[in-house]
């Protein structure tokens, strides 16, 4: 791994070990997380250092974490479904790993306050 995306998958990590372990403390059920990615896992660059992270998360929390994700979700109107189904199934964080995903998350988020996007 290049120090370039290794310095990606920390800053993840980081923000991910902060969210994971606030909410963690609060609840006795693991903490439900979604992950959105525009490629494929096995791409070995972009989506594949985001779910490294995601993997580190699962590795670190143990069972106060339930990991879940979605891959090949184009930045088009089927990324608002995929960020609507993920929240009505219960994930209070959710991670969208796109820039072009951002219209889809505000809008969704407006109807799920209590979901972190």
């Amino acid at each position: 791994m290049s120090y370039g995306s290794f310095a990606k998958v920390s800053r993840v990590l980081a923000v991910c070990a902060g969210v994971f372990a606030i909410a963690s403390a609060q609840a006795a059920d693991p903490l439900k997380a979604a992950f959105i990615y525009i490629g494929p896992t096995g791409d070995h660059g972009w989506t594949y250092s985001h779910d490294v992270g995601r993997k580190a998360v699962e590795a670190q929390q143990g069972d106060k974490v339930k990991t879940t994700f979605v891959e090949n979700v184009p930045e088009t109107a089927d990324a608002e479904r995929v960020i609507r189904d993920l929240a009505s199934k219960g994930n209070k964080v959710i991670f969208a790993t796109s820039f072009g995903y951002m219209n889809a998350m505000a809008k969704v988020s407006k109807q799920f306050p209590k979901t972190v996007f």
